[in-house]
């Protein structure tokens, strides 16, 4: 047994843990009376304590208020979504005009790319990575055909060429180089989904614009997780959802990114009431006059007992900061690599990339001997109270969210897998 191993090791570490506190301001499942070792933050992240404040408020509000609500008291609903606009903006590395909370993801990225998806004859290509989290490829596939072309030769796919489908940016860079004169738009995850492996955001979009195409980003596995800077990325948009590292609830509502630069430009959209210029909204003219920003990609008014989470979770995202949250999920993947690598590799193989600049909070871990012995792992795990998700066809993610994680989860899942193997 080595010092990572004791609970004295992960003791200490938690005790140094500056934002341990946070832990409790979080309702956390259990198992046999103890609370879960809860690593599916990637899923769904746990709820926030405060959001049942900020619901019932709501709830009140509609009870007290009725439609007097849109326009009275604190945290009316005309302006709820205002609400969350400068922390949200703090969370991607936004301006507040380049961000809005909306719909839900697939919709935001369908909505984004009419806009910025507008393929020619010459240009029609739509270019995304091998293996994409099925809706983005549905959507992307949909977009192609919708505009009349064919997703045979008209949807790219960049296959990896790393191990266990890690791409290099040698393969990214090479595949838009090979069809610059085609492309029309490059759509990338910020974190692969399987994979957990983290891209950077400004040089895919630098290489994009260098080829005269546009970028856009899915972020639903970075948003939360990874310390963003959306607005000095230069992509022309991206899409979210919060119900992951950002803890919003089941289907929460998600965010859109439009760059700044785009912010007045007279972008084709499919247009809204709710995305009409607030100045002039209640005219009801026929006319559409989008509002500034991302705000102008709207379409009807926000749900509001469904975007009311979203205000606890950021409320604690501004208490921790990126940098800190960085910091402690670096150390709890570290630990959980560092675990693996001192006495459970003939078990579990590390997917994700070794580089901490290369990964958030998902470790992906391939279970040597193939699908029939990961299911019986992953449901020990879960039996033991240690709680990660599969991916088809051998692949566990564990998730520590430092949010909520701790040093001494990661030393229970490592002991729950070492009991397995014995």
């Amino acid at each position: 047994m080595t010092d990572l191993h004791t609970d004295a090791h992960t003791a200490a570490l938690d005790a140094a843990d500056p934002l341990r506190g946070f832990r409790d301001e979080f309702l956390i499942p259990r198992h046999d009376g103890q609370p879960m070792a809860y690593f599916v933050g990637n899923s769904l992240g746990l709820q926030p304590r405060g959001a049942r404040a900020h619901v019932e408020t709501v709830l009140r509000k509609w009870e007290e208020d009725a439609v007097e609500g849109h326009f009275t008291g604190e945290a009316q609903w005309m302006s709820y979504h205002e609400l969350v606009r400068e922390p949200l903006a703090r969370l991607v590395g936004a301006k507040p005009v380049e961000v809005v909370a909306m719909n839900t993801l697939t919709v935001n990225l369908h909505l984004l790319m009419a806009s910025f998806y507008r393929p020619t004859r010459e240009r029609p290509a739509l270019l995304i990575e091998a293996g994409a989290f099925p809706s983005d490829r549905h959507a992307a596939e949909s977009q192609v055909r919708f505009h009349g072309f064919d997703p045979a030769t008209d949807l790219i796919e960049v296959q990896p060429d790393g191990p266990g489908g890690l791409f290099s940016m040698d393969a990214i860079a090479a595949e838009i180089e090979r069809h610059r004169d085609r492309l029309a738009l490059v759509l990338w995850p910020g974190v692969q989904y399987r994979t957990g492996q983290a891209f950077d955001l400004k040089a895919i979009a630098g290489l994009a614009h260098a080829a005269g195409a546009q970028c856009g980003f899915d972020l639903a596995h970075a948003v939360g997780n990874l310390h963003l800077q959306l607005h000095d990325s230069g992509a022309d948009f991206a899409a979210w959802c919060h119900y992951k590292y950002v803890n919003s609830g089941p289907g929460a509502v998600g965010g859109a990114f439009v760059h700044e630069r785009h912010a007045h430009a007279d972008l084709p959209r499919f247009a809204g009431w709710w995305g009409h210029d607030a100045s002039s909204r209640f005219r009801m003219g026929p006319e559409f006059h989008p509002a500034p920003g991302a705000d102008g990609w709207q379409l009807s008014n926000p749900p509001i007992l469904a975007m009311a989470p979203l205000r606890a979770s950021l409320e604690l995202f501004d208490r921790a900061g990126l940098p800190a949250l960085r910091a402690k999920s670096r150390s709890l993947t570290g630990y959980l690599e560092a675990l693996i690598d001192a006495g459970l590799g003939d078990v579990l193989e590390i997917v994700t990339p070794r580089d901490p600049a290369q990964r958030g909070c998902q470790l992906s871990l391939r279970v040597r001997g193939g699908r029939e012995q990961g299911r019986a792992l992953f449901e020990h795990l879960a039996a033991h109270g240690v709680l990660g998700d599969w991916r088809e066809p051998d692949v566990i993610r564990i998730s520590p969210a430092p949010l909520y994680n701790n040093h001494a989860d990661v030393l229970r899942f490592a002991r729950a897998v070492a009991g397995w193997r014995a």
